[in-house]
């Protein structure tokens, strides 16, 4: 159960909104680029090199922004269903100031950096 204002509920409502714009604005964008863009006019082995590499990081780029799409749904549900403040962990509050920061949270500071250091392959910083 969160204690959030009508207000702070909002802003968090909008920082959700604003970071699900912001990546698809950058989904949009990178699916304007295209390989030739990428290699230029001339195709010598280094450019083509180059622009694969390129794609390749964009891909990743692009599969991380999809990932956040979904965490971004799953904290829509969550403030929807009043549980946006409430560490998946240990149920204490989240934090008014650190979902600002990050509205995908799902975990207090403190669980968050032991979820990290028990699986530093695994975890991807959201603090």
């Amino acid at each position: 159960m969160n204690a959030f204002t009508t207000s702070q509920l909002a802003g968090i409502a909008a920082a959700i909104d604003a970071r699900d714009r912001e990546l698809r604005d950058e989904l949009e964008q990178s699916g304007k680029k295209k390989y030739l863009d990428l290699a230029g006019s001339v195709h010598d082995t280094g450019d083509e090199a180059a622009a694969t590499e390129l794609i390749d990081m964009q891909h990743a780029l692009i599969q991380r922004h999809l990932a956040e799409l979904r965490e971004i749904e799953v904290a829509r549900g969550r403030l929807a269903a009043g549980t946006i403040d409430e560490c998946e962990d240990c149920g204490e509050p989240i934090g008014y100031k650190r979902l600002m920061a990050n509205p995908v949270a799902v975990r207090c500071i403190g669980c968050q950096g032991r979820f990290e250091s028990n699986r530093p392959h695994e975890a991807r910083s959201s603090m």
